[in-house]
């Protein structure tokens, strides 16, 4: 139960932070909830939609805003609607359809790390941080799919603008689920020291 408790605690961390930093990037990155207060700029956070116009509608505008340039040529904070997973893919799948496969996915998804975790020795302690870490992200991007359809991304790493030099644009949710898929990387890479052998027993001298 301690063990399930750490996994409860920094899952539920990584989607708060995850939820935030969405939730930031709505109020800065568009116009979406400009002139709203309080609780109406949190219920407009779930309900505002194709803020990038994308799919274009009609007399529709970006409501997303120029990105912010946070370090010049490298890294930039810009909002972006994702329907599928990374790099796009399954975007393109009719929407009903690609909300069910996203659904059952995550689910399945959560469902296996749940199991994975309850299965881990005690002594291994980075593979439950990175479960926990991956849980976190798998929710937080769960919860766009709800809410939403779509996950919201923002983080823009790139390369002087060159072709090819770009990362997908990102959030916190898959920087924690990187994060521990590395983790688990390098503990399945980590050297394991042999069990010592236990010593022959001795043969009774009556033998």
């Amino acid at each position: 139960m301690k063990n399930l408790r750490f996994l409860v605690i920094v899952a539920l961390g990584v989607l708060a932070a995850d939820q935030v930093t969405k939730y930031l990037a709505v109020a800065n990155l568009t116009e979406a909830l400009d002139g709203r207060t309080g609780l109406a700029r949190v219920a407009g956070y779930f309900s505002e939609q194709n803020l990038d116009n994308q799919p274009p509608m009609e007399q529709g505008r970006y409501r997303a805003t120029r990105p912010y340039r946070f370090i010049e040529d490298y890294w930039h904070f810009r909002y972006v609607e994702n329907p599928g997973a990374a790099w796009g893919l399954f975007a393109n799948l009719p929407d009903g359809a690609r909300r069910a496969f996203f659904h059952v996915v995550s689910l399945a998804a959560l469902g296996f790390i749940f199991a994975m975790y309850l299965r881990l020795e005690p002594e291994q302690r980075l593979v439950r941080g990175a479960l926990s870490l991956v849980a976190g992200g798998a929710l937080g991007n769960f919860m766009d799919r709800v809410a939403r359809g779509y996950v919201i991304d923002f983080i823009d790493w790139h390369w002087r603008n060159q072709p090819g030099m770009r990362w997908p644009t990102f959030n916190v949710a898959d920087a924690a689920i990187c994060v521990g898929v590395a983790l688990m990387l390098m503990d399945s890479l980590r050297v394991r020291r042999a069990e010592p052998a236990a010593p022959p027993l001795a043969e009774s001298p009556n033998s």
